[in-house]
């Protein structure tokens, strides 16, 4: 059992296009009303702020624009001093983490609110968490009075970030999602926010790779950025996140391109101690290995991937892994200083993580060689055939050989497969997708008899019969009365529906899989009359086998599945002006129906409201036929829907 603390925190966020205007309300509505205005003074930045200032207003009192990468307290200090002889009451910060963390910094010594407004991806505007360098060292440190009040999320801020800015950023919210994974602290909230976070960021880096101007996948960056960010106040933080702050604060290197090229090898190192969490990231990234799958996602978007290009020393390893090591933090794998000296010399040299190759370009061109397809419809299926077989291809790391047996497996079914015997209908129906397609289809239609699959022994065209007719022919088992009708959603009969009937005989045979029958048995055509109705006698249906002494047969001994169908009659009902039903009626109390007994139905057909009574009856017959000792009757009404609704 699993368990788990779980606390929200309390912070605002206005997320959109044009929210910048709305900042100043934040802050009146917070009781500001002398502003410092806080960002890093970069010049792709400038505008910006000058907009923000514009939307101020006479509220800001004081600027400060000297913002720096990891929170110097000198740096903090300076803001301070002015803080203090502007009597300011409140914060607003425009820019990355570095202008959010100087808020921070500056809020958990004065309690101001702060109103944050992000350009970068970076999450760190809705955690309680500061980072601060101290002499060379970077420490963190966790209160509530460190949350900003309110984050205002412009995701037409972003458009100015430039293209390597961007991908470095996304990677860092990556980042906080990972570790949120495999953290101690983390719960099914946390856990489902950072999984969505993963697929988000998964999606959005090549599609703003391609086109920076991508406002759609830009908003999808954010929110990712957003959502990964409320994972990291809420959960510890592991080795990636300390490791960064060690070369950063230490080294001196850049935030978001440290944690880009450090991600991947974190993961690594953890891996064998998380391997849950690396299938949960792998899966939502569509790769077969999630630290490699990773690093090829960064070179893919052209993201830094060596300590080296960043401008750390060779000689600086040994020293990082020493500062990483020296206190204690939690972590899934435990730390030592030889594993993150080993760890530290795959990030320094750009080593790629061990894995399956990144295949990813292969599927992306089978994808553009549908481009001149022109049904959309049959594009889309294709397209989604291709991804979903490449990706299972990948994450199982199929061998040639095994490639080769699940060929040779279709080619037999096909060579098996005739006018009378369908073995790739039994194969969909073993695996469930007949079932799938099936619930799908009567999904649309609620308030009508539930539809069931087709089955492989269907032929069309079945003989015509005369209500009250026996299709059973002179084949031995109990006898059956049928009473069928067929009515609309409101109850009203449908005249003139034309139904197909078809079952096997007491031995579990349908007649094309018996030679010696002179033509066809227990099969046959009806049309309702003006009632809805038509009539019919047949024999009690059995639990039989599917035909195993094929593919499909050998594939089911192979996994211990039994080849058993529970007893039942097919009926297809297709009237004018109504949507054709094909289903099948099961007899309560039969075999194969029980669920809980391991014994279900092979071919997962079995829906509850069409399982009914074959009620046993002995003596006079509604039609006056004389049957010696028992009989079975079938009272049944289907209910089928109009074509246009």
């Amino acid at each position: 059992m699993r368990s788990f603390v779980h606390t929200a925190d309390p912070s605002r966020v206005i997320f959109g296009a044009g929210t910048l205007e709305r900042v100043r309300d934040e802050v009146e509505r917070l009781g500001g009303s002398r502003v410092m205005l806080l960002s890093g003074g970069s010049h792709a930045l400038r505008k910006d702020t000058e907009r923000l200032r514009d939307v101020l207003g006479h509220l800001v009192a004081a600027e400060f624009a000297g913002a720096a990468m990891h929170t110097p307290v000198e740096v903090t200090e300076q803001a301070l001093s002015l803080l203090r002889e502007r009597q300011v009451d409140c914060l607003v910060a425009i820019g990355g983490g570095s202008t959010t963390g100087l808020a921070k910094a500056l809020a958990v010594r004065t309690d101001l609110p702060q109103v944050i407004v992000p350009t970068t991806y970076a999450g760190s505007e809705v955690t309680p968490v500061l980072g601060e360098t101290v002499d060379g060292r970077k420490t963190t440190r966790s209160s509530p009075a460190i949350l900003p009040e309110t984050v205002v999320y412009d995701v037409e801020l972003t458009l100015g970030l430039p293209a390597a800015a961007s991908m470095t950023s996304g990677v860092n919210a990556l980042a906080h999602a990972v570790e949120a994974l495999y953290s101690p602290d983390a719960t099914p909230v946390t856990d489902a926010m950072a999984l969505e976070a993963v697929t988000a960021v998964g999606r959005a880096l090549p599609a703003l790779h391609t086109d920076p101007s991508d406002l759609a996948a830009r908003a999808e960056l954010l929110e990712a950025a957003w959502l990964a960010g409320i994972c990291l106040g809420a959960v510890g933080m592991g080795l990636h996140h300390k490791l960064c702050h060690t070369l950063g604060g230490t080294f001196g290197l850049p935030h978001a391109e440290t944690h880009t090229v450090v991600l991947p090898h974190a993961m690594a190192y953890n891996a064998p101690a998380a391997p849950q969490a690396m299938e949960r990231i792998a899966r939502a990234l569509g790769v077969p290995d999630a630290p490699a799958g990773v690093f090829d996602l960064i070179s893919r978007v052209g993201g830094p991937t060596s300590l080296a290009g960043l401008g750390m020393a060779e000689s600086d390893l040994d020293r990082a892994a020493e500062l990483a090591t020296s206190q204690p933090y939690p972590n899934p794998r435990e730390l030592t200083r030889t594993g993150l000296g080993d760890l530290l010399r795959d990030a320094w040299q750009g080593r790629r993580p061990e894995g399956a190759p990144d295949l990813r370009p292969l599927t992306d061109e089978v994808v553009a060689s549908f481009d001149r397809c022109t049904n959309p419809r049959l594009r889309q299926l294709l397209t989604d055939l291709v991804r979903t077989l490449h990706v299972y291809s990948i994450r199982n790391d199929l061998t040639p050989q095994e490639w080769q047996r699940a060929i040779d497996f279709l080619t037999e079914a096909g060579h098996i497969t005739t006018d009378t015997r369908q073995e790739f209908i039994l194969l969909s129906d073993t695996l469930g997708v007949s079932s799938v397609v099936d619930a799908l289809t009567n999904s649309r239609t609620p308030d009508t008899t539930s539809s069931a699959i087709l089955g492989p022994f269907y032929v069309a065209g079945p003989p015509a019969a005369e209500h009250g007719s026996d299709i059973a022919g002179d084949l031995p088992g109990t006898p059956l009365w049928a009473d069928i009708r067929v009515t609309d959603r409101e109850g009203e009969p449908v005249a003139g529906a034309v139904v197909d009937v078809w079952q096997s005989n007491e031995d579990g045979f349908y007649d094309v899989q018996l030679p010696d029958l002179d033509g066809p048995v227990l099969r046959a055509r009806f049309t309702t009359d003006a009632e809805g109705r038509f009539t019919f006698w047949s024999i009690l249906p059995s639990a039989y086998p599917i035909p195993d002494d094929g593919p499909v047969g050998r594939m089911l001994s192979t996994v211990g599945r039994h080849p058993y169908r529970a007893p039942h009659v097919h009926f297809l009902i297709d009237a004018p002006g109504y949507q054709p039903l094909i289903t099948q009626l099961f007899v309560r109390g039969g075999a194969y129906l029980d669920g809980a007994t391991g014994q279900r139905d092979t071919v997962f057909g079995i829906k509850d409201d069409l399982i009914t009574d074959f009620v046993p009856r002995t003596g006079p017959t509604p039609d006056g036929r004389s049957v010696d000792g028992e009989w079975r009757l079938l009272d049944f009404t289907f209910r089928i829907a109009r074509l246009d609704g």
